[in-house]
């Protein structure tokens, strides 16, 4: 008796599961369908963007290498094309060399092309948070007090690991301005922060037992 019951049972699973089939034909052919293009679509499109990566790469290495030969315009324009192209890694090496051959007079040119980074690049936080205190570095020499600030409040605000380095950007900048107090209250915030980077932790304790009566 439960045998049969069984076999019953058996027969009536696969019967539901002929009629499933059956009538839901026409919608699994076309998930079936969806899920295969979206897979080669995808590996087209991932193939595409390695392409381009390594199309970038090129370009970027012979900017580097053709910069002592090429007028100074031409190195400028293709290292400007190449932060365009938003790109999360030569992006920011474009921008880097740009700064570290002072190719651009204009500050604020310079400026534009960080924010275009920071803004509309699509970044790890923590290589965004980079960025921003590089973009305060560069603005320290020449900046006002609010400006620099504004700069590196979003670092400030966060317990990303480049915050020590812009407590110190900003310890230093008032220290060079012989505003010793607000010097000194950067320094010690860099003290008691719990991830504070060790060398800098050690630079502005030097700093405060030196030259602010600590």
């Amino acid at each position: 008796m439960d045998e049969e019951i069984s076999i019953i049972d058996s027969n009536t699973r696969n019967e539901k599961i002929k009629n499933f089939l059956f009538y839901n034909k026409k919608n699994l052919i076309v998930s079936i369908a969806i899920i295969i293009v979206g897979l080669v679509l995808y590996l087209f499109f991932s193939e595409i963007k390695e392409r381009n990566k390594i199309k970038l790469a090129n370009k970027f290495n012979l900017v580097k290498i053709n910069y002592k030969k090429n007028e100074k315009q031409v190195t400028i324009s293709e290292l400007v094309e190449i932060i365009n192209q938003k790109d999360a890694t030569y992006s920011p090496l474009a921008l880097y060399f740009l700064i570290d051959n002072s190719l651009f007079e204009d500050n604020t040119k310079t400026n534009k092309l960080f924010d275009e980074l920071i803004g509309q690049t699509n970044l790890d936080e923590e290589i965004k948070n980079l960025i921003i205190y590089k973009k305060a570095l560069f603005n320290s020499n020449f900046t006002t007090e609010n400006d620099l600030l504004k700069i590196l409040n979003p670092i400030i605000n966060s317990e990303s690991i480049w915050k020590s380095h812009a407590l110190y950007l900003l310890a230093e900048f008032f220290y060079s301005k012989d505003e010793k107090k607000k010097a000194k209250e950067f320094f010690n915030q860099i003290i008691i922060l719990p991830n504070s980077n060790s060398d800098i932790k050690i630079e502005s304790q030097k700093r405060l037992n030196r030259d602010l009566g600590e």
